[in-house]
């Protein structure tokens, strides 16, 4: 397994939370992606489209902080101990596909794996002791 870093959910303050996190962490944002700037922009209320989709700030070692804001609107709900993800970058599609159906065992399929338009091969579960994954596969990190 090549790497697994915390992905934070926050009630639209990713961006202020990121902010703050940059100035302890130093570096800069490799990704921020709005709402209204993903192909289901149409479905997210205008209020809504920008607040933060994904965002990334490297924290040193390989280690990435990411995060989003969930959405009440597209019926996302948080609660203090469900507001996080381990994500798991796999290696391969198999690694990932192998990862995701181990994990998922006697838990519940969130996404199931799949290409997105993002360009990665990915799904999300929570595993039967409640802790929550996001499993990906990004052919570009792999070459």
């Amino acid at each position: 397994m090549a790497i697994v870093n915390p992905y934070l959910n926050f009630l639209g303050t990713t961006e202020a939370a990121f902010n703050h996190y940059k100035t302890v962490f130093g570096g800069e944002f490799s990704m921020l992606l709005r709402y209204r700037d993903t192909p289901e922009a149409g479905e997210v209320q205008e209020e809504d489209k920008d607040k933060i989709m994904h965002m990334a700030l490297p924290i040193g070692n390989g280690n990435i902080l990411m995060g989003t804001d969930a959405l009440g609107s597209m019926g996302q709900s948080l609660q203090q101990g469900n507001n996080f993800y381990l994500s798991v970058h796999a290696d391969s599609k198999v690694d990932a596909d192998r990862v995701f159906s181990g994990l998922s065992t006697d838990g519940q399929e969130q996404m199931p794996m799949q290409d997105t338009f993002w360009g990665a091969y990915f799904g999300m579960l929570k595993d039967k002791f409640g802790v929550q994954w996001m499993i990906s596969f990004e052919q570009a990190r792999a070459q």
